[in-house]
């Protein structure tokens, strides 16, 4: 899946089972919440705490949901995330195409 199909499934799901979308300032409260659990999953799976009974290693999960509400905001604020995200690859290739390379922190 494209990242335009992606927001065209997301909109038809909005519109076929969401009944409308959810204020922008409150999607992003809810990104910051999906990106709170992300956090968590990561600090237990990759970090120094454990998971607690009956949590599960869900990692997938809170990415895609993460993913979800930030399409969510790019579709009712008209953002197209593929011209976007190719705008980014491209700033960050002139910005850092060697600047990684020759970090030598990474290298060594």
């Amino acid at each position: 899946m494209t990242l335009k199909e992606a927001q065209k499934s997301v909109d038809r799901w909005i519109k076929e089972y969401g009944v409308r979308y959810f204020s922008e300032l409150t999607n992003m409260a809810c990104l910051t919440e999906e990106v709170g659990e992300l956090a968590r999953v990561m600090a237990r799976k990759y970090g120094d705490q454990s998971f607690k009974a009956g949590e599960k290693e869900n990692l997938g999960e809170e990415m895609a949901d993460v993913l979800w509400v930030l399409i969510c905001l790019a579709n009712q604020t008209g953002v197209d995330l593929t011209e976007e995200f190719k705008k980014t690859i491209e700033k960050k290739t002139r910005r850092d195409s060697l600047r990684h390379i020759e970090n030598k922190k990474l290298t060594t």
